[in-house]
């Protein structure tokens, strides 16, 4: 929602509605009943899951999901730029499960809000034009995001890094890829 209010275009409202509402199914309500039916099935303990196993399907699935909408986004006109947010998403959780093979738990949380800063950024470089506020914004949730997983113990300080650098680099590497 935050592109459309920040960034020139000419789509219909309706429009606009409809990519926002398949976001929102793709991004939120399919994982979620995917996790409630995982959780029924007992392929996961918690919804938290904490360990590195309980974390692969979800992750496998996500990066099957963000994909599928990318190339969704992509064959709209115009969307292309909107299409690497989830490329640059289904990369970062890749890259995510890849070190799920040597044994590295990675925060989501931070690799999502590394993702999102990085986007803005780089909307920034191509349409010349800077989001500061939305920039700052994502850099300070990031910190307190950061602080709470710390605090309760859910990550240590380099897993937290990885994931708010492993985000924040996704979009430029899908966009210099693409």
């Amino acid at each position: 929602m935050l592109y459309f209010l920040l960034i020139p275009n000419n789509y219909a409202s309706h429009k606009k509605l409809a990519l926002l509402s398949l976001v929102f199914v793709t991004t939120y309500l399919v994982p979620l009943l995917i996790l409630i039916l995982f959780k029924k099935l007992k392929l996961i303990k918690t919804f938290n899951a904490h360990s590195i196993k309980e974390r692969k399907i979800p992750v496998a699935m996500m990066i099957v999901l963000f994909y599928l909408l990318g190339n969704t986004i992509a064959t709209i006109a115009g969307m292309r730029d909107i299409s690497l947010l989830f490329y640059a998403t289904s990369a970062a959780f890749t890259l995510l499960y890849i070190f799920f093979t040597f044994q590295l738990k990675i925060s989501i949380h931070l690799l999502s809000l590394g993702i999102s800063t990085g986007f803005f950024v780089l909307l920034g470089i191509i349409y010349s034009y800077s989001f500061p506020i939305v920039v700052i914004v994502n850099v300070l949730l990031a910190g307190v995001v950061a602080n709470a997983r710390l605090y309760l113990k859910a990550h240590t300080p380099k897993e937290i890094y990885y994931g708010f650098f492993f985000g924040f680099t996704a979009p430029f590497g899908i966009y210099y890829l693409l």
